[in-house]
């Protein structure tokens, strides 16, 4: 009867995954002992044997055999006429096994039992899972959305352990469903209330790391190293690499034919534009490189306070900033310096206007949308295809034409 009110707590126990069998019988035995020791006053003469597979479990008490007159502690001795009504066989000083009916402890102590075991296995499942994946934080793991909310993403992994996603950690462009397969960095493992909150990220700089480690060989097996990464999720990312190797390519290696490598990576990150770039010790050629796909045509370097100028012709300079700024920021980033950009001096540009003299014609918000891509002239706009302007800036096709031809007015 006692085992049929702890099978269903024995089969519990044995699906759990994350513990292994020994620690699973030690705290089981454990367990049994505490309740032994509570009504026999200690259990260190008791062999408890526990079959996780059946579901269930057999205690023998051993207790040495003493004449009737001697007997001073019933728990580890038994009187002699109780011993011949075993087995008559029995003699003085004899050990006699005798089973215990965990039955007669009643259903109070059963109930403790099972109590007892449920909270025991479920500390230690709660650590063993914080152990596992403390140390697997930097790693990418693959799990199931089973639950999404306003804030949070609750994601489950093949052992059916709770992972979260914050929001703030999601790509913007991320939309996933119940069921939706999904890959992840560990970003942050914490113990809240005695529970174990594995953070993942899809933000993290390390993520796209891990992607590239999965998707280029070269740097998996150390022949090629990341430097560094910074990234505005979703939008654009700059990747400096060195090679250890002169017969290696670093960029080309990272790339791919035809850009088969660094394609898987993109889709993954919801299109985000990845800019590889060759590192080098040298500071001014990095920041040159740094700025791709603008052409610089000079530099000045601060070293003491890690500022750089940058001179560039004026078609240049909206390539070197970037749609909002972005190119500039993140080449800043990488580099560690502070990048300011201006326009080569001399030539036609003498000649030119600056925008805010247009804001009697031209709204100051759409202005600043120009601004914001690294044109602050007349000429600057005009040097640019409209097809260009439409795609860098979000003003519509109406409108960057009625810019252009009021700016082309000024010059006619």
């Amino acid at each position: 009867m006692e085992n049929v009110n702890l099978t269903d707590t024995f089969a519990e126990f044995k699906e759990l995954k994350n513990i292994d069998r020994p620690t699973m019988m030690s705290v089981l035995e454990d367990v049994f002992r505490g309740i032994l020791a509570k009504k026999y006053g200690s259990a260190d003469n008791f062999d408890i044997i526990v079959n996780i597979d059946k579901g269930d479990f057999e205690i023998w008490r051993n207790r040495t055999v003493v004449n009737d007159d001697e007997l001073t502690d019933p728990n580890t001795q038994i009187p002699l006429s109780e011993a011949k009504k075993i087995d008559s066989d029995y003699e003085l000083d004899e050990e006699v096994s005798d089973e215990v009916k965990f039955l007669d402890f009643g259903r109070r102590a059963i109930l403790s039992l099972r109590q007892n075991l449920t909270a025991r296995i479920l500390e230690l499942e709660k650590n063993n899972i914080y152990v596992k994946y403390k140390d697997r934080i930097g790693e990418i793991v693959t799990g199931e959305v089973y639950q999404v909310w306003k804030r949070e993403i609750l994601v489950l992994d093949d052992d059916g352990n709770e992972l979260i996603l914050p929001k703030a950690e999601q790509i913007p462009s991320d939309h996933f469903r119940k069921g939706d397969s999904i890959r992840a960095v560990v970003f942050a493992v914490e113990m809240r209330n005695n529970t174990p909150f594995i953070i993942l990220s899809r933000t993290s700089p390390v993520f796209l790391e891990r992607l590239f480690e999965l998707e280029v060989p070269e740097i998996f097996d150390g022949l090629i190293t990341i430097k560094k990464i910074v990234r505005v999720p979703g939008e654009r990312a700059k990747v400096a690499v060195e090679s250890y190797d002169e017969r290696v390519d670093p960029v080309g290696a990272c790339v791919g034919m035809k850009g088969s490598r660094i394609h898987g990576i993109v889709r993954e990150l919801r299109n985000e534009n990845i800019d590889v770039i060759n590192y080098t010790s040298n500071n001014q050629l990095f920041i040159q490189r740094a700025l791709s796909p603008a052409k610089i045509t000079s530099i000045k370097l601060f070293d003491d306070i890690k500022k750089a100028e940058i001179y560039l012709k004026p078609e240049e300079v909206s390539l070197a900033i970037g749609k909002g700024g972005l190119n500039i920021k993140l080449a800043s980033q990488l580099t560690g310096y502070e990048i300011d950009v201006y326009r080569e001096p001399g030539g036609e540009d003498d000649e030119d206007v600056k925008l805010e003299e247009f804001s009697d014609e031209i709204e100051d918000w759409i202005i600043e949308e120009l601004k914001a891509i690294g044109c602050d002239t007349a000429k600057s706009v005009l040097g640019i295809p409209i097809s260009d302007l439409i795609k860098r800036t979000d003003l519509e096709e109406e409108t960057i034409e009625e810019v252009v031809n009021i700016l082309k007015a000024e010059f006619e």
